[in-house]
């Protein structure tokens, strides 16, 4: 791409200028639409709530979509994870749809890669036409941190398809992947070929919004979460899902915030940028980006 992809950024974080960003993307998003949200595990503080969602996803007749997890807590089976979605009162506003509470999962290709030749999506993916992916944009204990690429590879992919990712196509079994990691490299890597089959699937009928609020070093995943350590800074949007998230870090390592080094050390220690790097060699995005403040 040697087009500097476009991101736009505000600095005001209301549930009315998320509908404002992305009505500058200049995307009309076809058909029926699932937004990709996290639900947030029980007991998490951070996780973003369905009021502060609930423009955006009426404004493009959205229905909130989520996955099972790979790992224990409240949110692994689907039993479980629909009590969660409604304790969370996800339910009170829209239509939610758990993509893999039943199986078999859809099976779609990735294209050059090294570790996956297939990504596994919950099967009610053939549903949708287009995708909205909402995120969270923090720390993560594994990835370094979690932003649109993390959304579209973790996020979209069944508990077996995150088993998947997560041991770098060795293993779909959520119960057992845990024993035998492998190099963390392999894993960010496996992250942005699943991002990329999501990407291609949708064809272009796709677009990204970041918010950068509430950034723990811990994910929405976390149970115990460390409470925030950076002042909230904006809300992002843009059809790149490789130029938002490097635009994020880019935001946080000009920050003056006093939290900026802890949230950093979490990224930095797990490499997590490379996950960034590797998307980018995938080539369905770019880390050159036009920062565009509105």
């Amino acid at each position: 791409m040697s087009e500097k992809s476009k991101v736009y950024f505000t600095r005001e974080l209301t549930p009315e200028k998320v509908v404002e960003m992305y009505k500058l993307l200049g995307i009309n998003l076809q058909g029926k639409v699932a937004t990709k949200v996290h639900s947030g595990e029980e007991g998490n503080q951070n996780y973003l709530k369905p009021e502060f969602w609930k423009p955006i996803v009426e404004y493009v007749n959205g229905t909130i979509v989520e996955c099972n997890t790979a790992y224990g807590g409240e949110r692994n089976t689907s039993e479980k994870h629909l009590k969660t979605i409604e304790r969370h009162g996800w339910n009170k506003y829209f239509t939610v749809d758990l993509l893999d509470e039943e199986g078999p999962d859809l099976v779609i290709p990735v294209r050059n890669g090294k570790h996956l030749k297939e990504d596994f999506l919950g099967k009610n993916t053939v549903n949708y036409d287009s995708m909205l992916v909402l995120s969270h944009f923090k720390g993560h204990p594994m990835g370094g941190f979690g932003g649109a690429l993390k959304q579209l590879s973790i996020g979209c992919a069944s508990s077996k398809g995150k088993a998947w990712i997560h041991s770098a196509g060795t293993n779909k079994d959520q119960y057992t992947v845990w024993d035998n990691l492998p190099a963390q490299d392999d894993f960010l890597e496996s992250m942005a070929e699943a991002a990329s089959a999501v990407v291609d699937y949708f064809k272009g009928n796709i677009a990204f919004i970041n918010i950068m609020a509430n950034m723990s070093v811990d994910c929405d995943c976390c149970a115990v979460a460390e409470d925030p350590c950076m002042k909230d800074i904006g809300i992002l949007a843009s059809i790149d899902p490789i130029a938002i998230d490097q635009a994020c870090v880019d935001l946080v390592n000009a920050s003056d915030d006093p939290g900026k080094e802890h949230f950093l050390e979490r990224v930095n220690s797990r490499h997590g940028t490379h996950t960034i790097d590797a998307a980018a060699e995938l080539g369905f995005g770019s880390k050159e980006y036009e920062l565009i403040e509105v």
